[in-house]
């Protein structure tokens, strides 16, 4: 399925609320949590087993954005974002199966295994269609539509939260809450895959002046051999997991580490404390990376990977003792953390060109997929394991805290270690040609 290429006089700020759709949908992930208590109250889990959708699903985005980043490119963002929206909706309508028959297995499946193929497709689909049409400001056209994934709990947390207040958290209610989750989406992502469009080869807009790296075009299986792909693979990795641990355990967590003071977190406070998480990592993706234009890359991450290091730092030692000091540090963490995430696509660019860019990306997400087992197994277990040995409140997440400055620690040296790519690298001028010649005809086939 070729997407229709835009005519002479489309506007390309048409293109990010295409992506925007998508990426709205598929960052329901990011709203996992608040299904995590009626889960494990109905269905008799423990925090570890609850946390399997979401970690399969991550799993799955990072392994079928890796795997599918050359398909994606070669049938362009139309068809990417109709496997994304066949796959991320049927996910749902499989989890609510397995949820009204209680069948817990089937919830992995649908939303953990089928869902995250979607997460996936759906994720790297306007990737490099953005920066062709945005080869100025790549960091900023990326920030617009990714941060929709960061923004997509800001929706789903209160609504999945109204709606299990509404329908009950039993298995009935739960199912009945996947369903409508997964029609919705629906729909929703349908106004992507109608309005996307790819500009015409002959009239890409031109960068307003040179690229860091003028020239420089890497292809997906030449970036792999180089260790800037794999330093960033270390940064992304490293990054995600510190972020994502809090953020796949964000109400429990909160909830814990109040829970013995005079004015504990209630449900509904929790759920908004997601929405809180949420908005910061959309405001990131779209703030951080824009401000990457004006700073670079490298210094934007060495802020990610140091400062936030810092945020956990006063969260282990103070966070018990002060909600507004807790809430600012995460709310820092999660802006950097979505800010990561935008960045990264404009990174890779400034590296290795804009020729295959999407498929290096999504061979970069198999990164996300590490961190997607890493960060909540992390937090998960330390937690599971403290409560064992007798402890309580904030004393269940100290080591893992702890474990999370030192990962971010690693990715600050990782990022020192990025430098240009070796020419030897490099595909020839007339290859790079060639390649347009061939996308020209695939889109007009």
């Amino acid at each position: 399925m070729s997407p229709p290429v835009a005519p002479t006089g489309w506007s390309r700020w048409l293109v990010p609320p295409a992506a925007l759709s998508v990426h709205l949908s598929i960052g329901q992930a990011y709203a996992w949590s608040v299904f995590k208590p009626p889960l494990e109250s109905a269905l008799g889990l423990s925090g570890t087993q609850s946390a399997l959708p979401f970690q399969l699903g991550i799993v799955m985005l990072g392994l079928s954005a890796a795997f599918g980043g050359t398909l994606v490119e070669r049938n362009g963002p139309r068809w990417a974002m109709t496997v994304a929206l066949c796959c991320f909706s049927s996910g749902f309508l499989i989890a609510a199966f397995g949820a009204a028959t209680e069948q817990y297995w089937l919830i992995v499946l649908g939303y953990g295994f089928v869902g995250g193929i979607g997460l996936g497709i759906g994720y790297i689909s306007p990737v490099s269609t953005l920066i062709k049409w945005f080869p100025d400001r790549p960091g900023m056209a990326t920030g617009i539509a990714i941060m929709g994934f960061g923004g997509g709990a800001l929706i789903a947390s209160p609504w999945s939260a109204q709606m299990l207040e509404s329908f009950g958290a039993d298995p009935s209610g739960i199912a009945l809450a996947f369903l409508v989750h997964g029609l919705t989406y629906a729909v929703f992502m349908s106004l992507g895959v109608l309005l996307v469009r790819v500009p015409r080869p002959d009239s890409r807009p031109t960068p307003s002046g040179p690229s860091p790296i003028e020239g420089v075009q890497v292809s997906a299986r030449e970036a792999v051999r180089t260790p800037q792909f794999w330093c960033l693979w270390v940064v992304l990795c490293m990054n995600v997991t510190a972020g994502i641990g809090i953020l796949e355990k964000a109400a429990p967590m909160i909830t814990d580490f109040f829970a013995d003071t005079e004015t504990p977190v209630s449900v509904s406070a929790a759920a908004g404390f997601v929405a809180l998480l949420s908005a910061a990592n959309m405001a990131g993706r779209i703030g951080w990376s824009s401000t990457s234009d004006l700073i670079g890359r490298k210094n934007i991450y060495r802020l990610y990977l140091g400062v936030g290091a810092l945020m956990y730092l006063l969260i282990t030692q103070f966070g018990d003792s002060s909600k507004p000091l807790f809430i600012v540090c995460a709310l820092v963490i999660l802006s950097f953390y979505g800010g990561g995430f935008a960045t990264i696509p404009a990174y890779l660019k400034d590296l290795f060109g804009t020729y295959q860019v999407g498929a290096i990306h999504g061979r970069l997400l198999t990164a996300w997929s590490t961190a997607g087992v890493l960060g909540p197994l992390i937090v998960n277990w330390v937690a599971d394991s403290q409560e064992e040995a007798g402890r309580h409140g904030s004393g269940l997440y100290g080591l893992s805290l702890t474990i999370m400055i030192g990962l971010l620690a690693v990715g600050f040296v990782a990022n020192e270690l990025v430098r240009p790519v070796h020419p030897r690298h490099h595909i020839p001028a007339p290859r790079e040609a060639a390649d347009d010649d061939t996308v020209r005809h695939e889109q007009s086939a």
